[in-house]
């Protein structure tokens, strides 16, 4: 809304022309995002607290974990609010992926909502049924998909090999199911590291940085042909919603960091790897984010070894899944756990970054 108030005034003051500028709204964006979660964020922790939102903690979780109990959830509304907000202030709003991409962040955070809502105060209940969270998951992440792939080119629906260079595989049809894998995937990947006090919120801001780098080059006809990644035209405005992604990340992580004021809950962890998952692909760099996602995916990929290892064994491969609950049962305090696996994002997100140049 403020681009179209901006570019009116730039017409009797040209200083106003600064904020047409793709990096200058990112970085106001930013800001923005984090300044609303900086005023809101302690209004919205005492009022959950007095709601008595209370995280509820299973007990066949680790001991240290009970301590956790009654700590104020469904924090991940302060992320949500902050980055739409900050989206809609300074993204331009006539660009189809903005609006695709804060449908998604939307949408599944309304599952993740209903979700945690059910867990709350719904006596003796889990949640919403895997199989109802992972339908409407589903009809959201096709709804981005058919969209995506009606409205593109056989560029923007073609899948970059990085690291390579000229290699661009068209997908054809088999685009849908590969883009509702990365959306749906993601989106419960974030959900499963999110066991710990910050633990899922610094990679989702380090990432959502990333690929605001990539959406900058694949939007600038130079840039993309230097680099040899394929040009997208309007993708550049995907930096300003990641942008906000990382402010409302940071000023969320405030209350967040160890010792947690507040917990994400479902709400921010579904709808935020679900964005990621759509920037991504948007943006075309699917197997660069998995790589930068290394944290989500191992994550996941603990939680599917353990089952299918008790499921034909009876045996165990870790202590306990998710994978940071394997660590933490082994002896390590839950910072340290915490802070290593932020150290192996950053090197994740630097290896991804790479694939810039490395042809």
């Amino acid at each position: 809304m403020l681009l179209y108030l901006t570019k009116w005034l730039a017409q009797f003051n040209p200083t106003f022309n600064l904020f047409g500028y793709l990096t200058m709204r990112a970085i106001l964006g930013a800001l923005t995002a984090l300044a609303i979660c900086f005023v809101v964020g302690p209004l919205m922790i005492k009022h959950l607290r007095v709601r008595q939102i209370g995280e509820k903690v299973r007990d066949y979780g680790p001991e240290t974990h009970l301590l956790k109990a009654g700590t104020p959830t469904m924090g991940g509304a302060l992320i949500i609010i902050a980055v739409a907000v900050s989206t809609l202030l300074w993204a331009s709003l006539d660009n189809h992926l903005v609006w695709l991409v804060l449908g998604t962040l939307l949408a599944f955070g309304a599952i993740g909502f209903v979700d945690d809502y059910k867990k709350l105060y719904v006596p003796g209940s889990e949640g919403l049924a895997p199989w109802t969270k992972i339908f409407w998951q589903s009809v959201s992440a096709l709804v981005v998909a058919v969209t995506l792939y009606s409205t593109g080119t056989v560029t923007e629906t073609s899948l970059l090999i990085p690291y390579m260079k000229d290699m661009l595989i068209p997908m054809g049809l088999f685009y849908v199911p590969f883009v509702y894998i990365v959306i749906v995937g993601s989106s419960n990947s974030v959900n499963l590291t999110d066991g710990l006090d910050g633990l899922a919120i610094m990679p989702t801001v380090l990432i959502a940085g990333a690929l605001g780098v990539f959406a900058y080059a694949t939007s600038n006809v130079n840039f993309s042909a230097y680099l040899d990644i394929p040009y997208i035209n309007g993708a550049g405005e995907l930096m300003v919603f990641c942008a906000a992604m990382c402010g409302a990340g940071l000023g969320f992580l405030w209350f967040n960091t160890y010792p947690a004021q507040v917990f994400m809950g479902d709400v921010g962890a579904l709808a935020l790897g679900g964005a990621l998952g759509a920037v991504a692909v948007m943006v075309r760099q699917e197997l660069v984010f998995m790589v930068m996602a290394g944290v989500f995916v191992m994550e996941t990929v603990s939680v599917i070894l353990q089952v299918a290892s008790f499921k034909l064994t009876g045996k165990r491969i870790f202590r306990m899944a998710p994978l940071h609950h394997h660590f933490e049962l082994k002896g390590w305090p839950e910072p340290k756990v915490i802070v290593r696996f932020w150290i192996i994002t950053v090197i994740l997100v630097l290896v991804g970054l790479s694939s810039l140049k490395i042809r």
